[in-house]
């Protein structure tokens, strides 16, 4: 990894940012950043379910004072395109997440800090001043600290709370293993340091390596429903990948709905987020707000999930690519680029405004089951 940061002149991609980001980062930061669960099916699915879909081009269109701003639980954004949560930033950047912060605002995206991130809460909340930020979280074993772990997102400006629920023991990760990537290459979550040491599971010859009492702490209902109880900031949850879990969570507060298969990174073999938001959205019916993250390169993509039902779309790996490259700088670079794509495809399909992004914008073959979305809540 280099510290010299500057755009390269051949970037006119997301998927520039990526190939340029390979040769930055060490092969076990690289295992940890582009890798996925297992055999990685669900991680190619995500980028192929949506080469599948195709759009109707419209002509002739009134696209007079168009533009791409939605409304999200009361805060304006400029596009519906956001930093999704991802851990240890500061294995592409030295300025880690602090970079990310200052590149979001440039680009004005909604920005989400992650629980494991590699800088305290409130610096990285100083670095987005101007900015919206929502603050992800993991539910720890330590359930008081979980919980004053969302007061202090709460005092230091989150817009919302983002509960990540998929992820109640890690994926199989073969990349990681065969590059060795250890706890020793990841830096220690700073905002976990005063939590108290969780369960080690001890199994011993021919016994449960994830049911001996590991998994007895890992979060439920009950936990969300607590959560719910302990904060009037929006709370989304984020992982749903079948309609049953997003129609309980509207049922038990949720404000928001993310569908996510961690980006391929925890059980593979999982349908593509493009193959489930459809589904989803159908079963939400308007209720709450529906943001998808996974396998988003091209403006194109940002169409074809609204279009589905989303609201708003979560990227994740490609802005840590352009972060490793080209710092803030890059973040804010790689979201420009994006959101002038969509903006592209938008006006080739004849959309003025978010509102007019519906599943009509799909070709006919492509759009059956597909379902539409509220932009506002």
């Amino acid at each position: 990894m280099s510290d010299a940061f500057s755009i390269p002149p051949d970037i006119v991609c997301l998927a520039d940012y990526e190939r340029h980001a390979r040769g930055r980062l060490s092969e076990g930061a690289w295992a940890y950043v582009a890798g996925g669960a297992a055999d990685e099916t669900t991680l190619r699915r995500n980028r192929e379910a949506f080469d599948a879909i195709l759009l109707k081009g419209r002509v002739l269109g009134d696209l007079g004072g168009g533009n791409t701003r939605l409304v999200l639980f009361g805060e304006t954004y400029e596009h519906p395109i956001m930093l999704a949560p991802v851990a240890h930033h500061g294995l592409a950047c030295p300025a880690a997440e602090i970079a990310t912060a200052v590149g979001a605002v440039g680009a004005r995206a909604g920005f989400v800090i992650s629980t494991e991130a590699d800088t305290a809460i409130e610096e990285i909340a100083a670095a987005a001043t101007g900015g919206n930020f929502w603050f992800q979280l993991y539910i720890q074993h330590d359930r008081d600290f979980t919980h004053a772990l969302v007061e202090r997102a709460t005092r230091a400006g989150a817009k919302a709370i983002v509960l990540t629920a998929d992820a109640p023991v890690s994926g199989v990760r073969d990349r990681e293993r065969r590059a060795g990537v250890t706890p020793a290459i990841l830096r220690a979550p700073v905002n976990l340091r005063d939590a108290r040491p969780g369960p080690v599971p001890r199994a011993g010859l021919g016994e449960s390596l994830i049911f001996n009492g590991f998994i007895d702490s890992a979060a439920r209902w009950e936990d969300f429903a607590r959560l719910r109880a302990a904060t009037r900031l929006p709370l989304l949850i984020k992982g749903i990948m079948a309609p049953e879990d997003a129609d309980r969570a509207i049922g038990e507060g949720a404000d928001g709905i993310v569908v996510s298969n961690h980006g391929g990174r925890v059980l593979d073999t999982l349908p593509a987020t493009m193959e489930a938001l459809p589904v989803i959205a159908s079963a939400v019916a308007g209720r709450v707000p529906v943001l998808v993250d996974g396998g988003i390169r091209r403006g194109t993509d940002v169409l074809k999930a609204l279009a589905c039902g989303a609201s708003a779309v979560m990227i994740g790996r490609p802005y840590i690519h352009a972060l490793a490259v080209a710092g803030p700088a890059g973040v804010a670079h790689a979201v420009q680029m994006l959101r002038g794509e969509f903006e592209v495809a938008m006006a080739l399909t004849g959309c003025r405004t978010l509102r007019d992004v519906s599943p009509r914008v799909l070709w006919e073959a492509t759009r059956s089951g597909q379902a539409g979305s509220s932009r506002e809540a």
